[in-house]
């Protein structure tokens, strides 16, 4: 008999959780339920997951009573504070956010590269970001075949990796260009950066935060996964 999963999103509201679900609704996945979690704000509203309506609901530590699987993807500090919730109430929990990518004993998986570290978890599994996810699986198959000493990389990555207000305001900037009216760029090329870029009709040469070293922290993050999706280096 097929086991059926109870499975639960962590940011469903979310740019990043909307897509998830939609995965989830292509994938074989057997789901006996779904919950859909988010923040007290969007608490209340209502998602579809097969054409039928879920409620959307607050994360709490309860919210993974009875669960199987819970997939986050609300911003680390979330992660930080529920992901063991949901340990202990038996839950295997894959992480999208950066919170555990380099946790000494989180694994860090792309099935296409490192399957097998799945088996070394103790609750909680993490992804690399979307571009090493995306840079690693193109290149594993060259490294088995020739091996690689260097990998220089370029990512175009689209607004949505900044979230759901990004996306808002390449809409308002577009609009505003389109009507010569001011533009106010208030999000990328990140939020907690000091200065802000107009992104309608641009190309922002930035991703994240500069370092002390000139290198962004989504550079890093590309160099350190990588390295640990091969299990080269500790963090």
């Amino acid at each position: 008999m097929t086991k059926l999963y109870n499975v639960a999103v962590v940011g469903a509201t979310g740019a990043v959780g909307e897509q998830i679900i939609l995965q989830l609704e292509q994938s074989d996945l057997p789901i006996a339920t779904i919950k859909f979690l988010s923040s007290p704000r969007s608490a209340g509203s209502t998602l579809s997951f097969k054409g039928k309506p879920v409620i959307v609901e607050e994360a709490t530590p309860e919210s993974f009573t009875a669960i199987d699987i819970a997939i986050f993807s609300a911003g680390g500090s979330i992660s930080a504070e529920l992901a063991p919730e949901a340990v202990k109430r038996g839950a295997i929990v894959i992480d999208n956010t950066s919170h555990y990518r380099m946790a000494e004993d989180v694994p860090l998986v792309v099935p296409e590269v490192n399957e097998d570290a799945l088996r070394q978890h103790h609750g909680i599994i993490a992804n690399p970001n979307c571009s090493t996810i995306q840079m690693v699986a193109a290149l594993e198959p060259i490294r088995q075949q020739y091996g690689l000493k260097r990998v220089i990389v370029s990512t175009y990555q689209a607004v949505s990796g900044a979230g759901n207000l990004a996306i808002d305001e390449l809409y308002t900037q577009t609009q505003a260009v389109l009507n010569n009216e001011p533009v106010e760029a208030t999000i990328l090329p990140s939020a907690g950066d000091k200065k802000h870029y107009q992104i309608a009709f641009n190309a922002i040469p930035q991703i994240d935060v500069f370092g002390e070293d000139d290198y962004t922290y989504e550079e890093h993050k590309m160099i350190n996964e990588t390295k640990k999706n091969h299990g080269r280096c500790k963090p």
